[in-house]
């Protein structure tokens, strides 16, 4: 698949610095509908001749350049598996994945355009957070017609104070996410590109309790990553060490 780096609009290229200025509550609320993030990375992925929200097959998909399809997928890989080992049987398909290295998070209210509030939140996302996805199906990076494409963004998520969202966020909905900055892309053709997210020269043995400490992620995120690469055939089980599986590079 030929994807040359997409012109990058001003705006996005300009630095954002500590405390980026909020986008205007009245130029988003007529947006909140729209998913956003969603439609802006297609915009930015579209070169000219490219076909947008085209049917292939029996899928419709995000963009359609000659026989090759690029999907912007902004939530759960879950739910694309058929979908993918469908088109990925006579074309090339990349998946273009964005996480948040810094999000600021506004709420407005319950009418909603009154502005209420705007801070920084302190999670910050990573490469590594590809994985939660890729556990559904990492055997597909087997495939040379398949890609994953990490963007590492800045946004911004909209909430609104209606009552209606979770009762974690004390009734707070989500409505959109706003792409502020591009910050980087990793591109990942097959297993040996994910080596580059291992310690350097590491080769094991070492439990996954011991790979989180050294690249300083969560346990859970590294369970997730050791199991999608030994499906990718770069790193493989060399016993055990009480009730932790040792791994290695295959």
């Amino acid at each position: 698949m030929d994807l040359d780096s997409p012109s990058l609009p001003s705006a996005l290229r300009e630095e954002a610095g500590p405390n980026p200025p909020a986008p205007t509550v009245s130029g988003l609320i007529g947006t909140l509908r729209e998913r956003s993030l969603h439609a802006h990375l297609k915009r930015l992925y579209t070169q000219p001749g490219d076909c947008v929200e085209e049917k292939v097959g029996e899928y419709w998909v995000d963009i359609r350049r000659g026989n090759d399809v690029i999907e912007i997928q902004t939530g759960s890989f879950g739910s694309m598996k058929r979908k993918l080992e469908r088109l990925l049987a006579d074309r090339s398909v990349r998946i273009v994945h964005p996480v948040a290295v810094e999000k600021w998070i506004t709420k407005i209210g319950a009418d909603g355009e009154t502005f209420l509030s705007r801070r920084k939140s302190p999670k910050r996302g990573s490469l590594y957070d590809l994985f939660d996805e890729l556990v559904s199906f990492p055997h597909l990076i087997l495939n040379p017609r398949f890609s994953v494409e990490v963007v590492l963004i800045k946004e911004e998520e909209m909430r609104c104070e209606d009552g209606k969202g979770s009762w974690r966020r004390k009734g707070t909905s989500i409505k959109d996410h706003i792409l502020l900055e591009v910050a980087s892309r990793t591109l990942f053709r097959s297993g040996g590109d994910f080596l580059q997210l291992l310690p350097a020269g590491w080769t094991g043995p070492s439990t996954n309790r011991e790979l989180a400490k050294a690249l300083k992620q969560p346990y859970f995120r590294i369970a997730r990553m050791t199991y999608c690469l030994s499906r990718m055939g770069v790193v493989k089980s060399l016993g055990k060490r009480g009730n932790s599986i040792l791994f290695g590079l295959a």
